[in-house]
C-alpha cells in the first residue's frame, strides 16, 4: 500500500482534479445555543467548538482516470467531493478543476420537488449552461436510460429513492461533463440499472473523462478504479493501487465492525458451545471472529460443546443473518435435518457445510444454539459468534439467488 505524504508533487501533469493541502472545519452549535449564549462565550473569550471533517488533504485526478474514494461513514468523503464540486468552501487550501463537473452528491440534489421530471431535466441543463435545444436533443436519451418515460411528466416529489437517483445518474452523464462527481449512487439503484451505470462508467473513462467515485461497495470500486484514496477521519492515509489501498480498508472496517457487533449469549448452561470456527477455503485453517470469503462454495464450519453433565437428545442449530439489516437468511437445525443425537456428555465436537456460493455479496453474521428436543430448554445460544464477507461478484436483487430458468 503507497503511502501518501503531506501534499503530492504539484508537477503542471494533464490533470483534471487538483486538491491541495485541503482542511474543512464545521463549527458546532448546541442544542440550547442562541445569540445570547454565543456573546456570552464571546465575551469571556470561549473558542467556537469546531469539527475538522478534513485534515490537510491532497491528491490529484488525471484526465481519463476514475477514482474511487472509501472510507467508514463520517470519514469526509462527501465534503471533499462537495468542495471539489463548489457546493462548500474549504477552511483552507485549495481545489481546482479543469473542464466542466457534474456532480451527484445527494439523492435528489437539485431537484424541485414541484416540478416534473421533464422541467427538472432542463433546468438541470439551464444550470450547467447547456443550450435548451441541445438538452431537448439529449431528453429522450436521457430518459431512456433512467428508464422512466412513464413517470417523466409526474411531480418528483412523487418519486422513489430509486427513480430519483436513476433520474439523476443519466442527467449527470448525459449533460456530458469533463468531470463526473458521484456519490453512492449504485447503492440505490437495482440490478439491471447498476450494470447500465457501470457500463456508462466505462465509457465515460474511454472518452478522456475524469470521475471521482464514492461507494461502500469495496467489488465496484475495485472494478472501474484506477486508483483508490482511502480517508479515516479526514486524513488521507493511502492513495494508490485500488487492490492494495481497498484490502487496507477493508482490513479496518473488519476490525472496526468485529469490535461494534457484540456477541451475546444466554441459556442455563448445562451444555455450552465452547468454540465456534469456520474453515477458510483458500488455507483450510479454522478461523474464529471474522473471515472474508472470495467465491465461496460449499464451507465447513466446526463446534466444540461441553456438558457437565449427561444431556439427552439435544439439538444444534445455526442461523445466517444479513449484517445491515439483522434479516435471518437460513437457518436449521440437526432436528430438521433428521438426524438426532442420542446424549452428549463431557467433550466433543461435530461439523457441517453449507453451500454459500448464491449468497448476496455483502456481509452476514452466524449464531449457534443448543437446545433440547422438545425446544422447552436453551442450553446455550451463541448470537453474532463469526462474521462473513462474502465476495462473489453476483448481480441480483435481494439476498440470495434462486435457480431460475426462461423458456420464451
Amino acid at each position: 500500500m503507497s503511502e501518501v505524504p503531506a501534499t503530492e508533487p504539484r508537477d503542471d501533469g494533464d490533470w483534471a482534479i487538483d486538491v491541495s493541502r485541503v482542511t474543512k472545519r464545521f463549527r458546532l452549535r448546541g442544542a440550547s445555543a442562541s445569540l445570547k449564549t454565543a456573546a456570552i462565550d464571546f465575551l469571556r473569550g470561549r473558542p467556537p467548538r469546531t469539527f475538522t471533517a478534513l485534515d490537510d488533504v491532497s491528491l490529484r485526478v488525471r484526465r481519463g482516470e476514475t477514482v474511487g474514494i472509501v472510507g467508514a461513514n463520517g470519514a469526509g468523503k462527501s465534503t471533499l467531493l462537495s468542495i471539489i464540486a463548489g457546493t462548500i468552501r474549504a477552511t483552507s487550501g485549495t481545489a481546482r478543476t479543469r473542464g466542466s463537473v457534474s456532480s451527484l452528491l445527494e439523492l435528489g440534489a437539485g431537484f424541485h420537488p414541484d416540478l416534473t421530471g421533464r422541467e427538472n431535466v432542463m433546468l438541470y441543463g439551464a444550470i450547467m449552461g447547456i443550450p435548451r435545444e441541445t438538452m431537448r436533443r439529449r431528453f429522450d436519451e436521457i430518459v431512456d436510460f433512467a428508464g422512466l418515460a412513464e413517470f417523466i411528466d409526474q411531480p418528483v416529489r412523487y418519486y422513489s429513492s430509486g427513480m430519483y437517483v436513476r433520474l439523476g445518474f443519466s442527467v449527470a452523464v448525459q449533460v456530458d461533463p469533463d468531470i463526473l462527481l458521484v456519490d453512492e449512487v449504485l447503492a440505490v439503484g437495482d440490478a439491471d440499472f447498476q450494470r447500465k451505470c457501470l457500463e456508462k462508467m466505462a465509457e465515460f473513462r474511454d472518452r478522456g473523462k475524469a470521475m471521482l467515485l464514492i461507494s461502500h461497495d469495496i467489488n465496484t470500486v475495485r472494478r472501474v478504479a484506477d486508483r483508490v484514496a482511502y480517508l479515516a477521519k479526514g486524513r488521507l492515509l493511502a492513495f494508490g493501487d485500488p487492490a492494495d489501498v481497498s484490502s487496507a480498508y477493508e482490513r479496518e472496517a473488519e476490525a472496526a465492525a468485529a469490535a461494534s457487533v457484540a456477541q451475546r449469549e444466554w441459556g442455563t448452561g448445562e451444555a455450552k458451545i465452547v468454540r465456534a470456527a469456520c474453515v477458510d477455503p483458500a488455507t483450510g485453517e479454522e478461523r474464529t471472529g471474522s473471515l472474508a470469503l472470495r467465491s465461496p462454495g460449499r464451507t465447513e464450519f466446526r463446534l466444540r460443546w461441553g456438558a457437565a453433565r449427561r444431556v439427552e437428545w439435544p439439538v444444534f442449530g445455526f442461523s445466517i443473518a444479513d449484517r445491515a439489516t439483522s434479516r435471518v437468511v437460513f437457518g436449521t437445525n440437526t432436528q430438521i435435518a433428521g438426524r438426532r443425537i442420542p446424549a452428549i456428555e463431557g467433550e466433543g465436537g461435530l461439523a457441517f457445510s453449507v453451500d454459500l456460493s448464491r449468497l448476496h455479496p455483502g456481509d452476514y453474521l452466524v449464531s449457534f444454539s443448543l437446545h433440547s428436543e422438545d425446544h422447552k430448554t436453551n442450553y446455550h445460544r451463541l448470537e453474532h459468534a463469526l462474521r462473513l464477507k462474502v465476495e462473489n461478484g453476483l448481480w441480483f436483487d435481494g439476498l440470495v439467488s434462486l435457480p431460475v430458468e426462461w423458456t420464451i
